[in-house]
């Protein structure tokens, strides 16, 4: 099996430094480069390997988002705080 080195994480790292509106604005331009006839066919892999790693961070971004969410609680103060999922909430 092959085993990953740093710097095969690194591109990752830095895209995971990305907020998710910049991912998600550099993966829609991926999209509009590969849909034009003048890439090469290198470069078209290229592309969609970065892609790949921007859609992971999109989702990732997307599925830390909603976690937040669901785990916000009104406190009777009208005051927002985090409290722990439960294994019930977070199966659901």
């Amino acid at each position: 099996m092959l085993k990953k080195s740093k710097s095969d994480d690194a591109p990752q790292d830095a895209l995971s430094r990305l907020s998710y509106e910049e991912a998600l604005k550099r993966l829609e331009t991926i999209v509009e480069e590969m849909d034009g006839d003048d890439l090469a066919l290198e470069k078209l892999i290229s592309h969609y390997e970065e892609g790949m790693r921007l859609r992971k961070v999109c989702l990732d971004k997307l599925s830390e988002a909603e976690v937040k969410i669901k785990s916000l609680e009104e406190s009777l103060e009208g005051e927002f705080s985090l409290k722990p999922l439960t294994l019930e909430e977070d199966c659901e």
